[in-house]
């Protein structure tokens, strides 16, 4: 396993790490998350992601049930939650999602309960929220830093404009700022990690814990001839995502991308996860799995970097067409 400093941060992450979006609670089980993360932790994971929303608070407790039986030295491994949209659902009053000074406390309490952790190492704004100055969230991060309670704060799918504001207040309060942010980031979708985030890079350092590196599965070449049952497009849950991910176009390149992988000899998860981590400023990425035969084809994507060559870089290029054009300046 290679390990990367999250952005100026003194702290390493594993360069793949594991996630519970979905499946934690949904579709998987206690004996099957276990038995995946404890997979992911004998590989030299260290890294594990989570968020107040997934399961409505489900996902969260799944995992702390798993930490407590494992335990894994506290020292040696990192957890996140996410905090924005509350877990409540359709029940959700006001003051239960956000990022005001309120819902930030009481969501990071929470999670705290749920994982059975007396502190987060990462704590994500999950969404921007334009009802709540920025301010007041970068102070509220800041308390609970002082407080113990978490250890880096960041934020995901938030604008540069946004985090960079952050920044500012945080050197303006003399506190600290956010070192990591939470982009999607996979063949399809470029933008962000290699334009927009670029001044942010090269200036105040930010990690990055990017998500969706296989797009929804998309690019593990199971859905080329339609959604299998048990699969993630195929949950009733997740038509929206179907029909984000499931077009003509975005599956004739998945089909092209196939070819590449065949002639390298490795599997298409491999092939799209390794070109996510190909790029410097990618600290980690997050996986998803159900099955530990997954779990383990995709951490290998660590190995097959050396085969991405130039060569091969420019045939992937060729099949996407959708290299972001950087602004000439």
């Amino acid at each position: 396993m290679e390990y990367r400093r999250l952005g100026k941060s003194g702290l390493q992450l594993s360069v793949l790490s594991f996630g519970s979006w979905v499946s934690f609670s949904k579709q998987i089980n206690d004996k099957k998350a276990e038995e995946l993360m404890s997979y992911a932790y004998d590989q030299g994971v260290n890294f594990f992601d989570n968020a107040e929303v997934y399961a409505l608070g489900e996902s969260e407790k799944m995992m702390g049930r798993i930490l407590t039986k494992k335990k894994w030295d506290r020292t040696s491994y990192c957890v996140s939650s996410k905090v924005y949209f509350g877990w409540r659902g359709t029940e959700n009053k006001p003051n239960q999602t956000g990022l005001s000074r309120k819902h930030i406390t009481e969501a990071c309490h929470e999670a705290l309960q749920r994982l059975q952790v007396d502190y987060l190492d990462l704590f994500l704004c999950h969404r921007p929220d334009k009802n709540t100055p920025i301010e007041e969230t970068v102070l509220a991060m800041n308390s609970l830093i002082q407080q113990g309670k978490i250890l880096y704060w960041g934020s995901s799918e938030w604008s540069a404009a946004e985090i960079m504001e952050a920044h500012k207040i945080a050197a303006d309060y003399r506190v600290i700022a956010p070192v990591v942010e939470q982009p999607q980031y996979n063949l399809f979708e470029r933008s962000k990690m290699e334009n927009e985030f670029l001044h942010l890079f090269n200036t105040v350092g930010m990690g990055t814990t990017i998500w969706s590196p296989l797009a929804t599965g998309l690019l593990t070449g199971k859905y080329n001839d339609g959604a299998p049952k048990g699969s993630r497009l195929a949950m009733k849950d997740f038509n929206w995502l179907a029909e984000r991910w499931l077009t003509k176009d975005k599956l004739d390149r998945v089909k092209k991308l196939s070819t590449v992988a065949k002639d390298l000899k490795i599997s298409m998860p491999q092939l799209a996860i390794a070109w996510c981590i190909q790029n410097k400023h990618v600290t980690t990425a997050i996986l998803g799995a159900t099955k530990k035969e997954q779990l383990a084809d995709t951490l290998q994507a660590v190995e097959i970097l050396p085969k991405l060559t130039a060569e091969v870089n420019e045939r992937i290029e060729k099949i996407m067409g959708n290299k972001p054009m950087l602004p000439a300046f």
